[in-house]
This record gives structure tokens, sequence and C-alpha cells, in this order.
């Protein structure tokens, strides 16, 4: 079965590497380099990294809205892309894990990061890009589906029913399923409506900061059985828009606000297990250890996590396909436009060597306040209930959390206290359990303690940041200091965020950190002017680079620099927009050629 996995990934890699367009709008593939091969792409696919989200029986037991099994359509209609070499009907970043007699569904990055767009009637797929799925709409249809299966008795024997076939099972074994799933669920709805807000992201976003600091303040260090804390959970309102991830580990920081050290072994491994923390079993435990008194039960993958940096080390920026049109003449006027206008101090591949390792070399862009949206700051600015993690730090390296204290700092505890336990054994891997991030219930509970932990480091300290226009809405602290380590701090400055190097940046659509501008020629246009609402969806218009008009996506409302805090606003970045009608056009064509 594996190999006939194979050969079909092979072929349809073949067919679009040879330009032909497959059958039943099968993908091309964009050519991202020669270092990107068709086994990189399976691999990247379906990496197991850690994440634990539900049982594979359970969720093929599962009933859509519709009454369908929730499986039914490979989850295509969430905007997940189809994976033909997943025999399990999972779509990309959905993989299986575990026993096959007991098989775990976990989600991986190229879920958040695989795109794919539609010009022509043809559809070309970006790996590493931005997608264009839903992640809300699937996390409170998820949440949906397992409530309508324990809504009754009825409803839930036909759910044990489909769970436990072929076999028929006992009244114990139907108790005992429902007992697993009460808990599973009661984790999963605190978290879904303390989390989600009332006006969804949209497909192609979603609040990655408050994902993880309500899964980790809110639902990995309470009390047991259920090790909740509702009241640290709130409504994450600052959705942003996926990045990309090809050149990614070459820069120097990451996160859109700038604030995750990057470019190095261990400043990566740390940004791939935060990343992982969000759907994996966390449970910190105090410890007997001989360097330390705590230690973190976890599911992390970490040879997943590490495969899966030197795979996005191979991943190249994606070129514009060559039966697109770019007129060379009007690239190369466009060229000197960018390197005036773009490159210079902003969008420029600048090498630095960072202190932090002496041998690495990365890519330094500024962290400057462009008079984008600021929603994301007040997030930064959270402040939780630290719990088991009251008393966790480690000297020279972090301070100890506070009984309340940044959720921010929180995170880093976590990320910090995982990656050690890894690297001293002294961390306990937890089991499949039943997934979202938890073992439970299960004979004898963990004990919860304060574990120690820190982020291996700290981002660099802030540059200067250009005025931003008009003044900042308030809501949230205007800077924070954030201070895990003795030897560098780092002050968040509201509305700061990290320029990027812009290779493949014609395949990111829609721009600015909050997805709020459709297309490269809009974002040319002076904010005030841009457009009030778009539509969201594959159909790519390679004119004006970027969403085209035409498709039939859900609308995307964004406001105007009147209200900065939004977490939809459209203003700032305002760079480019005086240049004439011609100059814009020679600037989009040489955007094209990156």
């Amino acid at each position: 079965m594996r190999r006939v996995a194979f050969l079909i990934r092979f072929a349809l890699v073949v067919a679009a590497s040879s330009g032909i367009e497959t059958a039943l709008g099968d993908p091309i593939y964009v050519d991202q380099g020669p270092k990107w091969t068709a086994e990189d792409r399976a691999d990247y696919y379906t990496r197991d990294q850690g994440s634990r989200l539900i049982k594979l029986t359970w969720l093929r037991a599962l009933k859509a809205k519709d009454g369908q099994p929730f499986l039914s359509d490979g989850l295509t209609r969430y905007g997940f892309l189809p994976n033909p070499g997943n025999n399990a009907n999972l779509p990309v970043g959905l993989h299986t894990t575990g026993p096959a007699e007991s098989q775990m569904v976990g989600i991986t990055c190229s879920a958040c990061h695989t795109r794919q767009v539609e010009v022509e009637g043809k559809t070309y797929r970006i790996d590493g890009g931005p997608a264009f799925m839903d992640f809300q709409e699937f996390l409170s249809d998820l949440d949906k589906a397992v409530g309508d299966a324990t809504a009754s008795d009825t409803a839930f024997a036909a759910f044990a029913a489909a769970v436990f076939q072929p076999a028929t099972p006992s009244a114990a074994d139907v108790a005992a399923l429902r007992r697993r799933v009460d808990a599973w669920h009661r984790r999963v709805h605190a978290f879904v409506t303390g989390t989600l807000p009332p006006v969804g992201w949209g497909p192609g976003r979603l609040d990655a900061i408050g994902i993880i600091f309500n899964r980790i303040s809110g639902t990995d260090v309470g009390p047991p059985p259920d090790f909740l804390i509702p009241e640290n959970m709130k409504i994450g309102d600052a959705p942003v828009r996926y990045p990309f991830l090809w050149n990614s580990p070459m820069q120097n920081q990451t996160d859109w606000a700038g604030f995750v050290l990057n470019g190095n072994r261990v400043f990566a491994l740390a940004r791939n297990t935060g990343q992982a923390l969000a759907f994996a079993n966390f449970e910190p435990k105090r410890s007997s250890g001989l360097f330390f008194d705590y230690d973190y039960a976890n599911s992390i993958n970490f040879d997943g996590l590490e495969r899966l940096e030197k795979l996005v080390l191979k991943m190249g920026p994606p070129k514009w396909p060559r039966e697109w049109p770019i007129d060379k003449k009007l690239a190369d006027e466009g060229q000197k436009l960018y390197q005036r206008h773009c490159s210079d101090g902003c969008h420029e591949k600048k090498e630095i060597h960072a202190l932090r390792d002496l041998f690495a070399t990365t890519w330094e862009t500024p962290l400057q306040n462009v008079g984008t949206d600021t929603r994301q700051f007040d997030e930064l600015g959270w402040r939780v209930k630290t719990g088991a993690l009251k008393g966790a730090g480690t000297p020279g390296a972090a301070r100890d959390l506070e009984e309340e204290d940044y959720a921010v700092h929180m995170m880093f505890s976590a990320v910090a206290g995982t990656i050690l336990s890894y690297k001293l054994s002294l961390g306990s891997e937890l089991g499949a359990g039943d997934g979202f991030g938890s073992s439970l219930p299960r004979d004898g509970q963990v004990a919860r303690s304060a574990p120690k932990s820190p982020l291996p480091a700290s981002p660099a300290p802030a540059r200067a940041s250009a005025a931003p226009p008009g003044a900042q809405p308030s809501g949230s602290p205007e800077s924070l200091t954030i201070e895990p380590g003795t030897l560098l701090k780092r002050t968040l400055k509201k509305g700061e965020y990290e320029a990027r190097v812009l290779e493949g940046i014609w395949a990111a659509a829609p721009y600015l950190h909050n997805g709020s501008v459709p297309t490269l020629a809009e974002l040319l246009v002076p904010p005030a002017k841009r457009m009030s609402q778009f539509k969201v969806g594959a159909k790519y218009d390679i004119k004006n680079v970027g969403l085209d008009v035409t498709q039939e996506g859900p609308t995307r409302p964004v406001t105007d620099c009147n209200d900065l805090n939004s977490g939809n606003s459209r203003c700032g970045h305002d760079y480019g927009t005086r240049l004439s009608d011609d100059e814009k056009k020679a600037l989009l064509e040489y955007l094209k050629t990156l």
C-alpha cells in the first residue's frame, strides 16, 4: 500500500515538473529549487512533530453538520488540501501516529503553510506558502461534532458503534469510552469557547499567539483532573496571515513582532517546539532529577522537529511559473525602483554574524513601526495565573515566574523546560492518550507542581523604530520588556513588526501581517483608498499579484486608519504609494521575479 501511495505521488510530481496539468484538477507543483524533492514534499506533508489532536477512530465516527461523515470530503470544505498519499483520507498537514489499533491524528505545520492557487483553470501548489484554510471553523465544527455525539445516550450509542466497528461493544466498553470522550470534550470545549472570537478569522488567518497562550496557560497547568484554568483564556481577536516558510531559518528573528530568536539550531528548535506545543500532550511535573527539580512530560517528537527544520532549509522560494508572462524590460526598470524604495534599509538580504553563534550568519531585517494594525501587542501584554508553573525559572537564563505573570514569559518557560527535559533526558514522554494535548483520563493522575524552565535565550535588543503615523491606540502597554534572561532584554514596542526578505512574495497574498490588503497592486495605493472589503480564495490575479476579485470566497471586511487596533486595519506601509502608475507597473513586474 505504501508503495502504491509513493508511486501516485511520484507520478503527480513528474507530470507537474514536466509542465503537464494532471487530471481532475491535480496540482502543478511550482518550482522551488533543485533541493526540494518529491520525497521531501511527502515528508513535509505528514512529518509527526508531536501534536496529538484526537483519536482516528473517533474522528472517523463523527458526523458533520450535514449528517455526512466528518471526514467525507477529506476536510477540503475548510480549505485543507488533498494529500493522495494519505490512506486515512486525511489532508495535507494531518497525519496519524501510534499503533494501528489506537492511532492518533496530529497536526503538522504543512496544514497552515501549504498554498494552492488557481489561474486560468489550472491549479498550482506552493509548499511553505500561507494556506487558505479556515482553522477556526474546523476547530469549532470539531467541537460541535463531539458535542452532538455526546448530546444524548442515543447519539452516543451510534457514535460508539462506529468507533468499535466491526466489533459490538459491551455496555462497559461504551461507558468507558463515554468517560474518555467527555474528558476530551471538556478540555476542547473550554478552549474553543475561551479562544475563538464571535466573528471568525476567516480562511488564511489565525491568532497563533492567542492559541498558544491559551493552550499553555489555560489547559495545561491547572488542577487535576482537567488541568484547566478557564479564566486564563482570552478571546483571540488578533488574527495574522500565515507567514511563508521558505527562507524562515535564515531570519535573525522571527514571529511577526520579531520577539523570537532564530538562526541557529537551538533557537530553531525552540521556535518549532513552541508551535508544536499548541496541540501536544504537555503535563509538567516535579522531578527528583540530578540537575533539576522539575521535568516536563510531553509528546513532542524532537526527531520530527529536527527533521522539519532540515526540510525547510531545503525548501526554496517559489519561482513565478514559466507559462505566466513577465515583461523583462519592465521588470528591469522595476528592479531599480525596488533597490531605491524597498530593498535599501528594509527588505534587503543583509547577512550578519550574530553574537550568540560565532559560526552562523542570518539575515537581519529591521523591526519597525510602519503604521500597521497593533492588535497583536495587546496579547503580548496578557497576564495570566501561572498555576503549576508558579516559581519556575533557571538562574542565568530566566527569572522565576510570579503567581500572576505575562503569558509570553510562561510560553518561554514551557518551551525551555520541554527542551531541557529532552536534552538532559529528564522528561518522561507521554503516551498517545486521547488527543488535544492530554493523555487523560488514565490510571493515576499526573501530579502537578511548579516545573523549572526558561527560553534558552531572549531576542536581541530592539532597534530604534520609525515614528508611527498618528496617535497609538490604548488597550495594552506601549512597550513591554520580555526578560527571560539576565544577559539580554528585548523591549517590544507597540506596533513594531519585522520586515522580511521578499523572495517569493508574489505567492503570499493577502498582504500586511494581518492579511488586510488583497494584492501587491493594492498595497501601492494610499491606505485611505484601499479596499474596505475583498473576497478570499484560491483564484489568483497575476496582473495585480494577489487575490482575484472574481472569486466566490468569503468576504473579508477591513478597517481604515481610524481603527488601527481592530485586528483588521488595512492602514500603514505607505511606501511606493506616490510612484506614478508606470512606475508601479514596473515595480510589480519585478516583484514577480523574486
